[in-house]
């Protein structure tokens, strides 16, 4: 795993925002031309074919993202260091998700020789995850032709996330009437506006999920009010809204724009629950070979995949986003054998 770790501490050394993952790109091209590996690209999103591929094979996608967040406040070493220290390995986007990135390449790269597979093979490394891009992974779905299964390299303790909940955002405006505030006079836009997240607040989704538990709202941005002494006639606010599989985003909305009377506008229905059954082939292979699994509470590229998908990689998601951000290489090595591990002999017909 040496020359991955490498590669790992080279992708850490340079900036990878979001929208911004050329010099990202770049260095997985350049590791895939010294590997003699034929590979395809669109915009910043690189992916590549085993060497004996078959026609009429099952097609398991290896997916992971090349970009990251931006640093977190408190840092206390630089986010670009790719230091090591005890066998832990520093900076921004070890964890998520370099570390799933480099391990599933690794594991393409140990499969792509063989000529027995019972499967074919993608591995792509892709663009924008952090923010759930029009230029990521979704764009090119329709490149890749059909494909039948899903390993997306996300930091999980090497268990399988085998269900996601969707994420919506709404924007919504209370709106009343403006006055002024020592007088009586004018409509409180900001009482109207706390009253409906009350309702948010106190309301329960009928049906929660065994894996994903129940739907979760939650106000995250309010704003109203210019002038001390002026009744403000809006307020907005946003609600992030997490759903699990029984409710997609357009029938969350729905119920929620007949709760509150405020105004509600969603910014997107397009990031759904996504999942696979627990009797799906990798998912009794992992059990098998002693893992769990579970439903996650955060979104990735699972949430633009229409067709079977688990969520799987070394570190762990606690530390996504967080200052001083690290993966361990012991992790890095276990996830290798484990992948290797779940795919070998796999039948997915």
């Amino acid at each position: 795993m040496r020359n991955y770790i490498h590669l790992l501490k080279s992708l850490i050394a340079i900036p990878s925002f979001s929208k911004n993952e050329q010099d990202a790109a770049l260095l997985i091209r350049q590791f895939l031309d010294h590997s003699g590996i034929k590979y395809e690209i669109k915009n910043n999103n690189t992916w590549a074919k085993n060497l004996h591929w078959k026609e009429g094979l099952p097609v398991i996608l290896l997916n992971s993202h090349i970009d990251t967040v931006k640093p977190a406040n408190g840092y206390t070493r630089d986010p670009f260091a790719p230091d090591v220290e005890n066998g832990i390995l520093y900076g921004l986007g070890s964890n998520d998700a370099g570390g799933p990135l480099v391990t599933l390449l690794a594991v393409f790269m140990h499969f792509n020789v063989k000529d027995n597979l019972p499967f074919n093979l993608i591995y792509a490394a892709t663009a924008e995850e952090e923010i759930s891009g029009l230029n990521g992974l979704v764009s090119i779905l329709n490149e890749l032709g059909h494909l039948d299964l899903a390993i997306v390299g996300e930091p999980t303790k090497m268990q399988l996330a085998i269900a996601e909940k969707g994420l919506m955002v709404l924007d919504c405006t209370a709106r009343g009437k403006s006055g002024h505030a020592a007088r009586e006079e004018g409509e409180n836009a900001i009482y109207k506006a706390i009253a409906d997240i009350e309702k948010l607040r106190n309301y329960r989704f009928e049906k929660t999920s065994a894996v994903l538990g129940a739907v979760k709202m939650s106000v995250t941005i309010i704003n109203a009010g210019a002038q001390h002494n002026v009744v403000p006639d809006t307020c907005s606010f946003s609600v992030d809204v997490r759903t699990n599989e029984y409710y997609s985003n357009q029938e969350a909305f729905r119920i929620i724009d007949e709760l509150i009377d405020s105004e509600v506008k969603p910014r997107s229905f397009r990031l759904n629950s996504s999942g696979i059954p627990v009797d799906h082939p990798i998912v009794q292979r992992g059990i098998k070979l002693g893992l769990s699994y579970y439903g996650s509470p955060t979104t990735s590229d699972q949430a633009v995949i229409p067709f079977p998908s688990v969520k799987i990689g070394p570190g762990d998601s606690a530390r996504s986003h967080t200052a001083d951000e690290f993966i361990l290489i012991s992790e890095i090595e276990d996830g290798f054998r484990i992948y290797v591990d779940l795919l070998n002999d796999l039948n997915i017909l």
